[in-house]
């Protein structure tokens, strides 16, 4: 994609293991996803990394859960994750969120100054990822939870959390 995209996906994402993958390498290699209402699988099966085929085939799948719950498991992991090259694509594991803000720029009053901002990420120790082996993330509690003034006020969150009486919701 453009800058823009490649910018974000490099801020944004839920990724089991992001490397170089090749998956049109080989008819075998799939990339599914099922959605059952509850849960959200995408599984990456027999996939290549890209001029590296002889290192064998990567089998690995992201759960995301309607609970927020997300689990990572790896079936199928060839070689050491610290062994697979970062010089054609970055090699990691985890999660990442940004935001894109717009600003006029000051040189040119029509054009506007595209700034992301990463807010929260959380990588795994690739070392540690190896076959038959799971990682799971479980959400914090959030406002998003309260239903009502008294359960938002009397909560035991470790941020500032409040309700707002006007619009009967949490802020």
């Amino acid at each position: 994609g453009d800058v823009i995209h490649r910018m974000l996906t490099a801020t944004q994402y839920i990724a089991p293991l992001m490397a170089n993958f090749n998956p049109s390498y080989s008819r075998d290699s799939t990339v599914q996803y099922l959605d059952n209402g509850t849960v959200f699988v995408v599984q990456w099966d027999k996939v290549y990394l890209q001029g590296k085929e002889d290192m064998g085939s990567f089998t690995f799948q992201a759960a995301l859960h309607s609970t927020g719950r997300i689990v990572f498991g790896y079936k199928e992991i060839p070689v050491p994750v610290l062994q697979i090259s970062a010089t054609q694509h970055p090699v990691k594991a985890g999660l990442s969120d940004a935001f894109m803000v717009l600003n006029p720029s000051p040189d040119v009053p029509e054009s506007r100054r595209r700034t992301i901002y990463e807010y929260h990420r959380v990588e795994l120790d690739t070392s540690r990822i190896s076959s038959l082996s799971a990682v799971e993330f479980t959400p914090l509690p959030t406002c998003l939870q309260h239903q009502s003034c008294e359960t938002c006020v009397t909560s035991e969150l470790t941020f500032n959390c409040s309700w707002c009486h006007v619009l009967q919701r949490y802020l």
